[in-house]
């Protein structure tokens, strides 16, 4: 190329910006804290991670092997959009002997419950709509929303859960799209919203016109107490409730498996969403399940995890009061993985966080969990992954970490 010619090439020009909800929504605190925590000696819990050696490896290797064996043809093919129909058929089956009848065609099967929810987002939300959520909030369900450029506003509300008269004013006001909660076990406080609260939910819903998207992936992890029924099953929501659940944390995360129970319209609506987001959830991954729900004893299994679980989460309540600052509170949640507790007024868990990884323990602040102006003396500890042993020498490290802070 002469010199004249170069001269006359021009300068490249920058690619156009990404979109504005791609630069106004952050990636998530909780893995940016797990990627800072990675390091083997960190007894970690700010992740929400079920506990690996719990996993029925076995029941799920012979799942697979059985459906690779006898169906290869079809476990390694493309599928439908709604899901394996023999899955869905198992599926409907446990959802109805939990109190809501269903059937297969109620159902789509989801890569994960967070799929869900994106799919949701996709099929109600349009950019500007307003989403109501509970305070503080799943933090990948502000990502969902947020991204989808929606105006989210956080229902006030007390240990129960969200306030149905401060509900009805914010409908009436605002006239969102829907309001999201994770009624039972919740993340990140671990709270259950008892079965008057859901009731009370579901008329103001009824009555102003407002979908509910309630969000059960912990549901089945009880340790106390009796089961309080979904907010789906009240005869005042049945209509405008979209139940969302997960084998995460019952089987496996890896399998990255979920399912979206919701009126026809809907349904549909998120069916051609996820049609244009991943065609099919993985068909060897739908099939194995089937195959164990058909084989193996899943509920037996819960009940296993769950017994586990309850060890530790007692280790970790036992543990606190001698971890925590003095006028600290937390709850004593009757089952799923989490923990919340606020320390006194004068503590901001963001900023302690580093010198609390330095003893080599984590957790994740409270703050980004809200929607609203955050609290920030909050914290969520996940006490589920870690044995009771581990579980006290943690929280001699975090005590070490706040009070040298």
């Amino acid at each position: 190329m002469t010199v004249a010619a170069a001269a006359a090439t021009p300068a490249a020009s920058a690619p156009p910006p990404l979109a504005a909800r791609a630069r106004a929504v952050g990636g998530s605190p909780v893995r940016d804290i797990l990627a800072v925590t990675a390091r083997p000696e960190v007894i970690n819990f700010a992740g929400g991670l079920p506990a690996p050696e719990l996993f029925d490896r076995e029941g799920v290797a012979a799942a697979f092997r059985h459906v690779l064996e006898e169906t290869p043809g079809r476990a390694l093919q493309y599928a439908t959009t709604e899901g394996e129909p023999v899955l869905r058929e198992r599926l409907a089956r446990r959802v109805s002997a939990r109190g809501l009848p269903t059937d297969a065609d109620d159902l789509l099967v989801t890569t994960g419950s967070q799929q869900g929810l994106s799919l949701l987002a996709g099929a109600l939300v349009e950019a500007g709509d307003t989403v109501l959520v509970e305070e503080p909030c799943y933090l990948a369900a502000l990502q969902v929303f947020g991204l989808a450029g929606a105006r989210v506003l956080a229902v006030p509300g007390d240990a129960d859960g969200p306030d149905p008269e401060a509900l009805a004013e914010l409908i009436v006001r605002e006239r969102p799209k829907l309001l999201y909660t994770v009624p039972t076990f919740q993340n990140p406080t671990g709270r259950t919203l008892p079965a008057g609260r859901r009731a009370a939910l579901a008329s103001v819903a009824a009555r102003h016109g407002l979908w509910i998207v309630e969000d059960d992936p912990y549901g089945e992890l009880r340790y106390d107490g009796e089961r309080v029924p979904w907010i789906a099953a009240h005869p005042d929501a049945r209509d405008r409730t979209v139940l969302l659940g997960s084998f995460s944390k019952v089987m496996a995360p890896g399998l990255r498996l979920g399912w979206l129970r919701a009126p026809a319209e809907l349904r549909r609506a998120c069916a051609v969403a996820k049609q244009a987001a991943d065609l099919h959830t993985p068909t060897v991954n739908q099939l194995a399940v089937a195959r164990y729900l058909a084989a193996s004893d899943l509920d037996a299994h819960v009940r296993r995890v769950a017994g586990v679980y309850r060890e530790r989460r007692d280790a970790m309540l036992a543990g606190l009061p001698d971890a925590l600052p003095e006028g600290s509170v937390w709850n004593r949640p009757e089952g799923g993985m989490f923990l919340w507790a606020r320390l006194p007024e004068s503590y901001d868990t963001t900023a302690l966080l580093p010198a609390v990884v330095r003893q080599d323990v984590a957790y994740v602040p409270g703050a980004p969990f809200h929607a609203g102006p955050p609290d920030r003396a909050t914290l969520r500890l996940c006490f589920v992954t870690q044995t009771p042993e581990e579980i006290a020498e943690g929280l001699r490290r975090l005590g070490r970490g706040l009070r040298g802070a």
